[in-house]
């Protein structure tokens, strides 16, 4: 499966979209919710960051402590 990774600005703790980071990665089915999260933090160069991670659907963000960024991640169709 698909996946679309974007990495963007925040103000106001709302993504802004000042600018955008964008990728796309592949990511099996059969492996974890976590293996995916790991994968979308390395196309993004976010590797052993801390954050909190929210689900809506077949979207994801993580929002990384102290840090004025969102990533969201959602399932291509």
């Amino acid at each position: 499966m698909r996946y679309n990774i974007e990495l963007t600005d925040t103000f106001g703790g709302q993504a802004n979209y000042a600018w955008v980071k964008r990728a796309t990665i592949n990511h099996p089915p059969t492996k974890s919710i976590m293996a995916l999260r790991r994968a979308a933090k390395k196309a993004m160069d976010l590797q052993g960051v801390r954050g909190t991670w929210f689900e809506y659907g077949d979207t994801m963000e993580f929002r990384p402590m102290g840090a004025h960024v969102v990533l969201f991640v959602t399932a291509e169709d």
